[in-house]
């Protein structure tokens, strides 16, 4: 049951205080419906487990803005799954967020600074798309699908979160397992991402993502090329605040 309380405006401690300890739906529920109806969207890579996330907002409202980065560098059946989740799941308010051209042509004009400058390579085909997306549509609250098993990194993750531009972050699955999503994902009959069957068990962009190999931890696939000097990156940048190399 959600708690009943009045509505003044959301502040991290109030939300944390009443809402912290929902579970995934009816924390998705007060999210979309009261507290930031109208300002609150869904980024969603649509990779390995996207799908549980998507449907359960598009259970609640289907109109819920989903935000997917076209990075131009994505896999082929990445975007051939952005359109069959679109269709199965009736999602009516799905919003494709590119690289600014201007910036792309100075910044990447080979497509290849993935290979010496990743850190960069997603600033500028990921978080800044999403920064603009964010302000023209006018968003306060962003839901995401991370979980703390995923990396350290993530180990402390609250359910929700406020970021350094002042964007409320939603993590309703924030405390789930692996196995918890994929019981999940297939007692919903909902389509699993063609890539997976292949060892891709985190899907990012295709020249930065590999498979995993057996006993590997499932983010292992991701940015592999730059292991080589003992610190292989683990975020892309949307998720963690910007340091020097993100920016132009």
């Amino acid at each position: 049951m959600i708690p009943q309380t009045t509505h003044p405006a959301p502040s991290l401690t109030r939300l944390q205080t009443f809402y912290g300890e929902l579970p995934a739906l009816p924390l998705l529920q007060v999210m979309i419906k009261r507290e930031f109806s109208g300002e609150i969207a869904l980024l969603s890579s649509f990779g390995a487990d996207a799908a549980l996330l998507l449907a359960m907002v598009a259970e609640i409202d289907p109109k819920t803005p989903v935000l997917f980065l076209e990075t131009h560098k994505h896999f082929p059946e990445t975007l051939a799954y952005v359109e069959t989740l679109r269709q199965e799941l009736g999602l009516e308010n799905l919003r494709f967020l590119t690289p600014d051209p201007e910036k792309l042509g100075r910044i990447d004009a080979t497509g290849t600074l993935w290979q010496h400058q990743p850190n960069r390579c997603c600033w500028l085909r990921k978080v800044e798309p999403l920064k603009r997306g964010i302000e023209e549509g006018g968003y306060r609250a962003l839901i995401t699908g991370r979980k703390r098993y995923q990396t350290d990194a993530r180990g402390e993750m609250q359910s929700i979160e406020l970021d350094g531009d002042g964007i409320f972050r939603i993590n309703p699955l924030s405390g789930w397992t692996k196995e918890e999503v994929e019981r999940e994902r297939r007692q919903r009959n909902l389509p699993e991402h063609p890539l997976v069957a292949e060892g891709f068990l985190s899907i990012g962009c295709a020249p930065c993502t590999a498979p995993v190999g057996e006993g590997q931890g499932e983010r292992a696939g991701r940015w592999a090329h730059t292991a080589d000097d003992g610190t292989q990156k683990t975020e892309c940048g949307l998720h963690v605040p910007e340091a020097a190399d993100w920016t132009v």
